[in-house]
This record gives structure tokens, C-alpha cells and sequence, in this order.
């Protein structure tokens, strides 16, 4: 049995007429009846009761109608299901990003949504280490964050831009005047991180593991928003990628000077599961985030 088949008997059974029905299909009459004698073959029974005066539905017929026009409605909706993913204007996208990213992505999040408002976005923010275990899962079509320091072979990390790590002031802190900072420099000051398992906070750890400084931390917590208004509001320093504070009114990031090494280097990625398929979705989104980020590369990265 074939959909083009099933096409043909929803046709006849419309018009009851050999002829009209062969017309409409744009078919010859031999060929229509050809095919509907295949397909009561493939039923072993017959599904139009015909005589020199009238065709008419066997109650197989009677039976077979509906269900064939759901079939073919099912099969047209899968086209058109599959052509609206293929021009994204339909379909889910579902994204995984950490706290370093949220800023980062903003941009593009509001001009794909401007731009394809029929594709459903789902965003979820976390660590690292829970968006790579629901990647891995199927739970998203891609995590935005900074390179792990131990790769995992079932990602694919493509780097969108280098980042250093920085310590986050508001504009009126003393911080705020320098161009740069050290790891020894930052015990004058008082310490809010990000809760241990965040990247920012792995970093700094991977930073000062060679050095016996000691620190003032005075606060730990794993919502950013909480703790740039604490920032913004205090005399607190908080350490971050640079690339937190894009687009946050009232930070300021100063690079620490001291970090800008390869093996601390902070790289910025789309994080895919290697060998599944990629959306058009996803496609897409990287191309305008990649797009984004360029201008991040100019005016954040190394000199």
C-alpha cells in the first residue's frame, strides 16, 4: 500500500466516478483503476462495488475512508512539519548556558526570537558539570560555556572567543580607575563569588593553585543577578570572565593580569554532542551568536 494509492481511493470514493476522479487526479482511467485493483490486492477484499451504471463503497470501503483521510492528513502535516523546521518557522530550540553567558547571549536570543517568532526557545541556565550530564541526556541542542579544563569525548567544543578572568567592580569602586589586577593585589579586598562548581569560580581556583594567597570571602552564592546588584551596590569585588558584565550598566571588569596564561586561558564555546544531528534551529542561532561575539572578540580580547 502506497500514500499515492490511498490518495487515489480517497478521491474515487469522493466522486464515485471513475472517469471524474482519474481527471482530477490528472491520471488515466486505466491507470486509477489499475492502481485501486492493486490496492484491493494488498486488502484481499474489495473496496468499490462496481456495475455498468454506478460505482459504490463496500462497507470495507465504508471502513477504510476515514482512516485513509487521517493517514494522508498525518502525512501532509509531516511535510509540513518538516518544511517549517527547514525554514524555522515552527519547531522548539533548546539551550543550556551558564552564568558567564546569559549577557553574552541576550543579544542574540532577542534578535532569533525577532526574527523566527514561530520557534518556541526553551533556555535553561546551571553549571557547567549539570548542562553537559543533560546534554549528554538529549536535553538540549547546544550549552554555551567556557571550555572545561578535561575535555569529554562525546562534545564537540567549537571556541567562539578568549576571555580573561576579571575582577567585577561598580563604577564608583576605588577598582574602578585601573586598567588591570593581580591575584596577590585582590586579598585587600572583600571577596563575593559564585558557589564552588561555577566556572568563574574553577577558574579562579585553577588560577591561585600555585600561589599560597589568602583571601577575604566574605559571601558565596550561585545567582549572578543577586550578586551584580550586591556589586552594584557595595564595596564587594566578585570575580568573573569579563564577558559577565556585557551589557550590565554599572560594572566594570578588570582584567587580573596574571591569569593571561595558556593553560588558564578562559575559552568561550558552543558545546555540541558529537555525531547527532544538528537543527536548522541551532544552525542558526550559532551563525548570529558567532556573529555577536565577533564584536566581543575586537573590543574584549588580548591585546
Amino acid at each position: 500500500m502506497e500514500l499515492r494509492q490511498l490518495r487515489y481511493f480517497v478521491k474515487l470514493a469522493e466522486t464515485l466516478n471513475f472517469s471524474m476522479a482519474a481527471k482530477e487526479l490528472f491520471i488515466t482511467q486505466s491507470t486509477l483503476s489499475h492502481q485501486i485493483l492493486q490496492l484491493e490486492n494488498d486488502f484481499q477484499q474489495p473496496l468499490f462495488l462496481r456495475n455498468s451504471h454506478e460505482v459504490s463503497l463496500t462497507e470495507a470501503g465504508e471502513t477504510l475512508l476515514p482512516l485513509a483521510k487521517d493517514t494522508l492528513m498525518s502525512a501532509d502535516n509531516c511535510l509540513l512539519r518538516l518544511d517549517e523546521l527547514k525554514h524555522l518557522v515552527g519547531g522548539e530550540l533548546n539551550i543550556g548556558v551558564t552564568f558567564s553567558f546569559a549577557s553574552i547571549m541576550a543579544e542574540t536570543v532577542t534578535a532569533f526570537l525577532r526574527k523566527y517568532p514561530h520557534v518556541k526557545m526553551n533556555v535553561t541556565q546551571s553549571t557547567m558539570a549539570e548542562l553537559i550530564a543533560q546534554l549528554e541526556n538529549h536535553e538540549f541542542d547546544f550549552v554555551l560555556a567556557f571550555r572545561p579544563t578535561v575535555a569529554n569525548p562525546k562534545i564537540e567544543s567549537r571556541v567562539l572567543f578568549h576571555h580573561r578572568l576579571a575582577a567585577i567592580v561598580n563604577e564608583r569602586h576605588a577598582l574602578a580607575t585601573h586598567d588591570t589586577i593581580t591575584l596577590e593585589e585582590l586579598q585587600r579586598y572583600d571577596l563575593a563569588l559564585t558557589r564552588r562548581g561555577t566556572q568563574a569560580r574553577s577558574a579562579f581556583r585553577h588560577a591561585i593553585a600555585d600561589h599560597d594567597y589568602h583571601y577575604k570571602i566574605k559571601v558565596e552564592m550561585n545567582t549572578v543577578y543577586l550578586l551584580f546588584r550586591l556589586v552594584r551596590e557595595s564595596n564587594y569585588v566578585t570575580i568573573l570572565s569579563e564577558s559577565t558584565v556585557v551589557g550590565e550598566d554599572g560594572l566594570k571588569a578588570i582584567p587580573i593580569v596574571d591569569t593571561d596564561t595558556p593553560d588558564k586561558e578562559m575559552q568561550g564555546c558552543i558545546h555540541l554532542l558529537k555525531n547527532t544531528y544538528v537543527k536548522n534551529s541551532t544552525k542558526e542561532f550559532i551563525r548570529m551568536l558567532s556573529d555577536s561575539t565577533s564584536i566581543l572578540r575586537n573590543t574584549l580580547a588580548e591585546p
